[in-house]
């Protein structure tokens, strides 16, 4: 099963973009009322052994999706490209994410 079908059984309300885009699942995560738009894809393995993620800040989606062993960790863009702006980095870290940054949520698999 793909990451995309996996992440939408945590949605209501699902749609798909119509054109090619940088988001490829929008939807409502389950009891709450936003709709928004979720970039999801399979994380890569770095040289170093760690799981990573690329994206960039031109990136349409309103939340940024990881897959973790136990949990999805969803990151508003947002404030990821307002944290990666203001820390002049082109790397960064999820521990340093979640301590830094106020919109995240961990849904538990």
């Amino acid at each position: 099963m793909s990451i995309l079908n996996r992440f939408s059984k945590n949605l209501t309300a699902i749609k798909y973009p119509k054109e090619k885009s940088t988001w490829n699942i929008g939807g409502i995560i389950k009891g709450q009322n936003a709709f928004y738009k979720f970039d999801v894809r399979e994380m890569f393995i770095l040289p170093d052994g760690k799981p990573a993620q690329s994206t960039n800040t031109k990136n349409k989606a309103d939340k940024l999706v990881l897959e973790g062993e136990k949990e999805w960790l969803i990151i508003d863009f947002k404030e990821l490209k307002n944290y990666v702006k203001k820390n002049k980095v082109t790397k960064v870290y999820v521990d340093d994410l979640i301590a830094s940054l106020e919109w995240t949520i961990i849904l538990k698999k």
